[in-house]
């Protein structure tokens, strides 16, 4: 059992329990609703329920229980590979597919379908949850990334992404016209302060680094390349949208009426290039734009 304690003050007054919690620490709010649940919320020896209100005065003790290890199963899902050899498999993930499980969200993943895949071939480095996993693609954003089926190139492919050697290329469709056609945006990236949810350009945050060209203009809508540097959460996304530029379809960053019928950003990781761990040679990829994202772009064309 790991204990949290956080210190209200006179700013907090009036906020719901669970909404507090979820705001000044990593515990989303359904999970703080479920701890105070389970009694596992104090102030002092009394136990708080979710809509307690808060005084501005107290100290809030917070009981999380250690997480229960998830196991893999194996799932028959079908996957796009691109590239497969004993070392490293290339992937092209679709739209609407978590790379890895979570609590709340155990099966369906890209990793249920590689552990079916794969057995247990894959690396073991960022343990069980995350077999393989090298780096990850958000959930709605669809396109190519690197598996490692051994320690040894898990190791070596992690290291050309921190050495920034490794290169990544995305595409993405974003509300209005940019000027400029090409640009660096080096803003660093953390928490969002007011939203536990999302990240955010924040002062003291990691470093991060995107580069962009401009591929295409369509008015209110601009078709960008985007290169990652680096690869902090959410980066495209929130780099994009702290210039004025969302990307279109985005749920967290972008604007609230959207003119097309999405279920997700249109952000697609459309190349990737990385030295081969075993054979040293330079190897790259490239996947086409989804058909749903090629269908709003003719759509705009033909404007």
């Amino acid at each position: 059992m790991q204990t949290l304690k956080i210190n209200a003050a006179e700013e907090n007054k009036g906020e719901r329990l669970d909404k507090f919690i979820a705001d000044n620490s990593d515990i989303s709010r359904s999970y703080a609703a479920k701890l105070c649940e389970d009694g596992l919320v104090l102030c002092g020896e009394k136990q708080l329920l979710k809509k307690y209100k808060i005084l501005g005065t107290e100290e809030i003790t917070i009981n999380v229980p250690e997480p229960e290890e998830l196991s893999i199963e194996p799932e028959n899902i079908p996957l796009n590979i691109v590239y497969e050899d004993s070392d490293v498999i290339v992937v092209n993930k679709p739209q609407g597919l978590c790379v890895h499980p979570a609590p709340g969200n155990e099966s369906g993943t890209l990793v249920n379908g590689l552990v079916y895949h794969c057995g247990d071939e894959l690396s073991a480095i960022n343990g069980v949850i995350r077999p393989g996993i090298v780096h990850r693609i958000d959930k709605d954003t669809s396109g190519l990334l690197i598996v490692a089926k051994n320690n040894e190139a898990h190791l070596k492919l992690s290291e050309q992404l921190k050495e920034r050697k490794a290169m990544r290329k995305y595409v993405a469709l974003v509300n209005g016209n940019i000027k400029e056609d090409s640009g660096t945006i080096n803003k660093p990236i953390g928490r969002n302060p007011s939203d536990r949810k999302k990240m955010a350009v924040v002062f003291g945050g990691r470093e991060a680094v995107t580069h962009f060209n401009v591929l295409e203009r369509f008015g209110q809508y601009t078709l960008v390349e985007c290169i990652l540097e680096t690869g902090r959460t959410h980066q495209i996304r929130v780099h994009m949208a702290s210039i004025g530029h969302s990307i279109v379809g985005d749920p967290l960053y972008g604007i609230k009426k959207e003119k097309f019928n999405l279920n997700g950003q249109l952000l697609h990781a459309k190349t990737i290039g990385f030295v081969h761990p075993r054979t040293g040679k330079m190897m790259e990829f490239t996947s086409d734009i989804p058909e749903y994202f090629e269908n709003v772009l003719e759509k705009l064309r033909k404007r």
